[in-house]
């Protein structure tokens, strides 16, 4: 309880220094995914065939596989909420999630918001599973993604399965390769996007060589504004995903690297409004 209300805390610092447009526009794209959130649960539940097989698929799926689903959720919604921030920080595109996925992480939370408030009604057979889902659901009873929540309060329902997921990822996350601190490599898209400047005036060196950048010379700038030979940096970003001088991160491939990136964002954020 004291972690969530940390995360909830942290959260809500960081959208106190949104500006009011910044702030609409991010409740406007939190709708725009409730709903699509929406339609995609109200067709699993209204074809028995579609949540027999999405059901068959979790269970069939290792407790490792149905964390990385929800890392990946989790993962979705920081990206949307830390798009708002100062412009260096922002995340690549988010990767394209496949409809099963979808599926299979919209009822999987489902299933884990009825264990938690109603864990009896999933003592009945399966069989009866998707009948039982639909009524809870279309009585409004559950508020999993933020599906049917409007306006302000879409926000509030965006925060609690926030901080929700990311409870849950840092517990079993830890045991299944999501340890922080652990060094990850920077994503492939953000090193190919890093910028090529020409040295305007030699006497600096390069932070990992520690040799000259002689002047003219085409040389690696981060969105920190560090310099560095391009061989260097691009040895060193095959391994890590931080400046080696001032450990401000990139963009990574790794789920739970990428979670810890966007989080430490969100941290900064809000100790910045918190002071």
């Amino acid at each position: 309880m004291e972690e969530t209300a940390t995360a909830t805390a942290t959260i809500m610092a960081a959208l106190a220094t949104l500006t009011p447009p910044q702030l609409s526009h991010l409740t406007h794209t939190i709708l725009s995914h409730t709903h699509h959130h929406h339609h995609r649960l109200s067709s699993l539940l209204s074809s028995p065939i579609l949540f027999s097989l999405t059901l068959h698929r979790l269970n069939s799926l290792p407790l490792p596989h149905k964390t990385l689903l929800i890392a990946n959720h989790l993962l979705s919604s920081l990206y949307h909420l830390t798009l708002h921030f100062h412009p260096c920080t922002n995340p690549p595109p988010p990767r394209v999630v496949r409809k099963r996925d979808l599926d299979s992480v919209l009822l999987l939370l489902l299933l884990c918001e009825v264990h938690q408030h109603n864990p009896e009604a999933l003592q009945a057979p399966t069989i009866k599973w998707r009948e039982i889902l639909s009524k809870l659901y279309s009585d409004n009873m559950l508020t999993v993604s933020g599906i049917g929540v409007y306006n302000g309060s879409a926000l509030v329902s965006y925060i609690e399965v926030l901080t929700r997921c990311l409870r849950f990822v840092s517990v079993m996350g830890f045991c299944y390769g999501g340890k922080a601190g652990r060094e990850v490599a920077a994503s492939p898209a953000a090193v190919v996007a890093l910028p090529s400047v020409k040295v305007s005036s030699g006497g600096s060196e390069c932070m990992i060589c520690k040799e000259e950048m002689r002047e003219d010379r085409d040389v690696c700038e981060l969105p920190c504004r560090h310099l560095f030979h391009w061989m260097c940096i691009l040895r060193w970003l095959r391994k890590r995903n931080t400046c080696p001088c001032c450990r401000f991160t990139l963009p990574t491939d790794d789920v739970f690297g990428e979670i810890q990136r966007l989080w430490e964002i969100l941290v900064k954020m809000g100790e910045k409004e918190l002071v």
